[in-house]
């Protein structure tokens, strides 16, 4: 039998990592600054290794709480999509959350590539490709979530945020 809502150890996952998501997006100077200076041969100083390590530190937690995040899925399972939602769009949110789940480990994956093992490629894939991807699946979660809310008048942004069926 499916929830009728996320519980609260789903809904405290998601949205911390929806902040530490957020806070590796924008703040990428430290790794910036330190890739810069490792592919041009400069000195990397303590200051750049741990200004590059926040940010590393922050998507390996992100890849732990996300085996944590899909184990209490699978244990807890989900809420259904609303029955008056369209099958496109439960097509559509269904796909958003498989390609969300998977670029929340092959980030940190290609990440740690490129800054561990100095695997050039990884850290082209991570910054060049996947953090696109990232940033619009994001823009389509939120539009997403506001037209279930304003538009369909649904009660998912309610059961991810209040944790109450409407």
């Amino acid at each position: 039998m499916k929830p009728l809502n996320y519980s609260i150890p789903q809904r405290a996952l998601h949205w911390g990592m929806a902040l530490l998501i957020l806070f590796n997006l924008i703040f990428t100077e430290g790794m910036e600054t330190w890739n810069r200076a490792v592919r041009k041969g400069l000195e990397i100083t303590p200051e750049m290794v741990s200004s590059a390590n926040i940010h590393a530190y922050v998507g390996i937690a992100i890849l732990v709480l996300v085996v944590i995040r899909l184990g209490l899925r699978f244990v807890q399972g989900v809420p259904d999509l609303p029955s008056e939602e369209p099958p496109v769009l439960k097509l559509v949110a269904t796909a958003t959350h498989v390609l969300l789940y998977l670029l929340m480990i092959a980030l940190p994956l290609t990440g740690m590539g490129k800054y561990y093992f100095g695997q050039k490629l990884a850290g082209d894939i991570h910054a060049d490709v996947l953090k696109i991807i990232l940033w619009a699946l994001i823009a389509l979660h939120v539009a997403g979530a506001l037209v279930q809310k304003f538009y369909f008048k649904t009660d998912v942004l309610d059961r991810m945020t209040k944790g109450v069926k409407a």
